[in-house]
């Protein structure tokens, strides 16, 4: 930790002129653009009707494994940096506002925050001021601090720098619920030319420690209960989507990576913002990739929950999900030799192969039909999607409707449901239009379509 002297010379290298809230509206805006602690916060006065209030400068929201929706102070440490990433708003060669919190300011609100029942916790982010050391160090004192003088013990996720001195991660990792160090790019040679000062070497040993300090950490608990933890929540990560060519197939293959490699939690996707307005950069006339972004999570949910497996949803010759619609359908239609499948008979891990049918309902699938045999009418009271299953399944030997099981024709119903936002009973579209040939942009041809079965 940081001794007595060395803390208020280090205090003094952080300009003292702004005041804490001043320091807050910029560095919490700064930090909006790391999504791997989930999504931003909103504002919202009290009307004098009800309890407490949201303040918008730092708060974002959160989702524990258990399905909580937990309130964080999301804050940059500084958005002061000695690197020159392209894609970064806070790189060094742009002229924005530049602010640093000191220890004492970071401790004293959160503490004011949660005393006021705005937060349960607090996310800590940072740009490199100085040195990685020189900025892992401060963060070190900063939590240091929360734990032992303010007695802090709401959830703590905190960033850790690559370069920095493995024993100030390790010191870290004890005091944090969470740990994350950002891949930035899913390849190595997308990093150095988006971002040259960072090396994907540099960003894989920390996490490698942080992963082998979570390992010995639980071995060391079934010996010792009181032993102190480290990470208890794991760490995760964050991918920057469409500042570079990189495929769909890349990605997710990254990404299973580090799942399989690494024992991630999460692996975030932040759709490429040009903040920076850089030639080099991609202009994205139709704005951030958010459509693929989504895709991307809907990719990574099939992977950990599902049984998926990348090869399965991509390959070199299809790199790239249709983003019309989801994953786990443009997997199915793709795989129709394997379909419908009888519900009555079918186990969990093909169950869960159904576009509409999610864990919870395919367990209730597999519980309720020990009881009898299911119909339709069943299966929508427990959850099932049947706009989306209908087409892919029978109960009883029956499906729920009259359907060809060609892929054409099942893609073209689904992208028309989107669009239109039809029920289970949907009008069926007429044979002879291919759907690679239709346009979610498009409204004339939308138009004809509707039109042409009595919409």
């Amino acid at each position: 930790m940081l001794t007595q002297g060395s803390e208020s010379r280090m205090d003094i290298r952080i300009a003292p002129q702004m005041s804490v809230m001043d320091k807050l509206k910029i560095l919490g805006d700064a930090a909006k653009y790391d999504v791997s602690c989930s999504s931003s916060g909103s504002s919202r006065r009290n009307d004098g009707q009800g309890i407490g209030n949201t303040v918008a400068a730092g708060l974002c929201h959160s989702f524990a494994a258990d399905g909580r929706c937990v309130s964080l102070l999301k804050i940059l440490f500084t958005n002061e940096c000695i690197y020159d990433c392209r894609y970064c708003m806070n790189r060094c060669s742009n002229d924005v506002p530049r602010a640093s919190f000191t220890p004492d300011e970071v401790c004293e609100l959160t503490m004011e925050f949660y005393r006021r029942n705005y937060i349960e916790g607090l996310f800590l982010s940072s740009g490199i001021l100085y040195s990685p050391n020189y900025t892992m160090e401060l963060i070190c004192e900063t939590v240091h601090r929360l734990r032992t003088v303010h007695r802090f013990q709401g959830y703590i996720h905190v960033k850790a720098i690559p370069g920095a001195d493995p024993l100030l991660i390790q010191r870290v990792g004890y005091l944090a619920d969470r740990m994350s160090v950002n891949l930035e790019m899913a390849t190595a040679e997308g990093l150095r030319a988006i971002a040259p000062n960072k090396h994907r070497k540099t960003i894989l040993k920390p996490m490698r420690q942080i992963q082998n300090g979570i390992t010995e950490n639980k071995n060391e608990l079934t010996l010792y209960k009181h032993a102190p933890h480290f990470c208890e929540a794991g760490q995760s990560t964050q991918m920057v989507i469409g500042a570079l060519p990189e495929s769909d197939y890349q990605i997710m293959s990254v990404a299973e990576n580090l799942y399989d490699k690494f024992s991630l939690k999460r692996v975030y996707y932040s759709a490429f913002v040009n903040v920076n307005e850089d030639r080099d950069l991609p202009a994205l006339a139709g704005g951030p990739p958010l459509l693929r972004e989504h895709r991307l999570y809907q990719a990574d949910w099939l992977l950990r929950f599902y049984g998926f497996k990348v090869d399965e949803l991509l390959t070199e010759k299809r790199p790239n999900f249709n983003t019309a619609i989801d994953p786990k359908a443009d997997w199915a239609v793709r795989h129709l030799e394997q379909f419908p499948v009888e519900i009555n008979r079918a186990d969990y891990q093909m169950l869960l192969r159904i576009p509409g049918v999610g864990v919870k309902s395919a367990g209730r699938i597999v519980a309720a039909r020990r009881f009898g045999n299911l119909t339709f009418e069943d299966l929508k009271k427990i959850g099932v999607v049947l706009k989306r299953a209908l087409y892919f399944i029978t109960c009883g030997g029956k499906m729920m409707y009259p359907t060809k099981l060609e892929e054409n024709y099942i893609v073209q119903n689904l992208v028309y449901q989107n669009r239109m936002g039809r029920g289970e009973k949907l009008p069926f579209l007429p044979d002879g239009t291919a759907y690679r040939q239709m346009s979610l942009f498009d409204s004339d041809t939308w138009g004809q379509n509707y039109r042409a079965v009595g919409g």
